[in-house]
């Protein structure tokens, strides 16, 4: 992830959350002018700015670098709910074979 990935993302990530500039760099503790520089590209943070946004965000520093294309698990999760206990059982049982 370069520098123009991340500032995408934090203004992804903020927008979702309606929050100002402004508004993400108090909770994060940085100042506005840094928050509207990353989001151009401008900057390129340190892990330790990252995690103050993230911070800022409410989120955790895995889900800032995580996207939903790259997490298939939910889908899975998803899939395995929607079986019968049937279907179920004869999956463990299947894996429990392996």
């Amino acid at each position: 992830m370069d520098r123009h990935d991340v500032a995408k993302r934090i203004r992804e990530l903020r927008e979702e959350r309606k929050m100002t500039q402004n508004a993400l760099a108090y909770q994060a503790g940085v100042s506005p002018t840094y928050i509207y520089q990353l989001e151009r590209g401008e900057k390129n943070p340190t892990i330790e700015y990252i995690d103050n946004i993230c911070w800022g965000l409410g989120i955790t520093i895995e889900e800032f670098f995580s996207t939903k294309k790259e997490s298939p698990q939910g889908e899975t999760a998803d899939r395995l709910s929607a079986l019968t206990s049937e279907q179920k059982q004869l999956l463990n049982h299947f894996l429990n074979s392996l």
